[in-house]
């Protein structure tokens, strides 16, 4: 069975929360396209305040089952 590719903008929004919780800079976006800079951004703020309410590494999956690793 083949696997379908994910979304363009759903794989910008996991990166940019993978980004988020380990606490790298925001201009670490690597996209200059405004939509999926956007999505990146998004994630990225959700990953920060996440890591901010200490829910990093094993207990922060409960938090958003779209990332893994």
């Amino acid at each position: 069975m083949k696997r379908q590719k994910r979304d363009r903008f759903q794989r910008a929004y996991v990166h940019g929360y993978k980004a988020g919780v380990i606490g790298r800079s925001r201009d670490d976006c690597p996209s200059q396209d405004v939509n999926l800079r956007e999505y990146w951004m998004s994630g990225w703020r959700e990953g920060r305040g996440d890591q901010w309410d200490g829910m990093t590494g094993i207990s922060g999956i409960h938090k958003n089952p779209l990332v893994m690793t």
